[in-house]
């Protein structure tokens, strides 16, 4: 994905992030959520998921226990 692609993407950062430098930001990008790396904000590859694959990630992803 380009960079022109997510221009004025509202990134927003995962509900379980730590805040010790190791998460990860999503955001509504062109034909799905994008999910980024926290650390490189505008240089991080984007991974993007189309909204079906999105909604069985987050249904399907085990729930994290802190």
């Amino acid at each position: 994905m380009s960079s022109q692609d997510i221009t004025g993407t509202a990134w927003r950062t995962a509900s379980y992030s730590t805040g010790e430098g190791s998460c990860v930001e999503v955001g509504h990008v062109p034909g799905g959520i994008g999910v980024r790396d926290t650390k490189l904000p505008g240089i991080s590859p984007v991974l993007r998921f189309a909204p079906g694959a999105w909604r069985a990630f987050v249904r399907d992803a085990p729930e994290i226990k802190g």
